[in-house]
């Protein structure tokens, strides 16, 4: 068992749900001019909101475990050298303040803080904060997953049943594939019985773990988007697999990603949508 604790687990938890609070919910629908940025494009953005909840953060965790790596998606960002060793520090966390920006840009109340803590590369723990809900989802390596709701019940989160291929509803999302395989990817959807996509990873992953939805399909793989919601779902009994079949690694941005309640179920949704 790593040294990360469920102790550590809740501090961390009150520590994103604390930057919620503070810096992104008081900007929901009210960011002035200005406060919203493109980074890559105009379906990649930054707000001040971001900027603000990743730098409160970062700050509590290094107060909280002194010499641990910080690595958050808009420091990256401005920063790509601070990925370097992620794998290997004896604790590190991977930070999303506010995961589906554009959804909070654009005023949908459909958007997540997230983190995931890594020891020696192995997630041990995770924590994914609806701040319109005011409830997280979380999960500890080796000791299941729950959602922690603000009058304090945590309720266990569990995986959907397996169902047939014809009737798995989902998320799927193919913009980041290389050129031809994302279109193969759309035109083979109608084999399952639906497919959404919420432009917030967070929430996407939530409803996986909690048995909402069946599967979850991704192309780009940044950790502080997918090393959160991965843990969840394994936590809550599901399989997952890069495209080529090995087990999820925190390091690798390319290589694709197929969640499922179970490995059969991965096998069928892998060669329906790829094969």
């Amino acid at each position: 068992m790593s040294r990360f604790s469920a102790a550590d687990l809740e501090r961390l938890a009150d520590i994103i749900e604390d930057a919620a609070r503070r810096e992104i919910l008081p900007r929901f629908r009210h960011l002035a001019a200005g406060a919203v940025r493109s980074k890559t494009g105009p379906l990649d953005l930054v707000t001040d909101a971001d900027e603000a909840a990743e730098r409160l953060i970062t700050e509590a965790l290094l107060r909280a475990h002194p010499g641990c790596l910080v690595v958050g998606e808009e420091a990256a960002s401005a920063d790509p050298s601070i990925m370097a060793g992620l794998m290997q520090a004896d604790l590190a966390f991977v930070l999303d303040p506010v995961d589906g920006t554009s959804n909070f840009a654009w005023g949908l109340p459909l958007f997540a803080s997230m983190a995931a803590v890594l020891v020696r590369g192995e997630v041990v723990g995770s924590v994914i904060h609806d701040p319109i809900g005011q409830d997280s989802a979380m999960a500890l390596r080796g000791a299941g997953a729950h959602t922690r709701h603000m009058d304090g019940r945590r309720v266990d989160l569990h995986v959907a049943a397996p169902v047939a291929l014809a009737e798995m509803a989902g998320g799927a999302s193919w913009r980041f594939l290389p050129d031809g395989l994302g279109a193969r990817v759309a035109a083979n959807l109608p084999k399952v019985a639906a497919s959404f996509s919420y432009r917030c990873a967070g929430h996407e992953y939530r409803l996986l773990a909690a048995g909402s939805c069946h599967y979850l399909f991704y192309g780009r793989l940044y950790p502080w988007d997918h090393a959160p919601g991965w843990l969840l779902h394994q936590e809550a009994g599901g399989y997952a697999a890069h495209f080529d079949g090995s087990p999820y690694r925190a390091d690798r941005i390319d290589g694709g990603l197929i969640l499922t309640p179970d490995r059969d179920g991965w096998v069928a949704l892998h060669d329906a949508l790829l094969g």
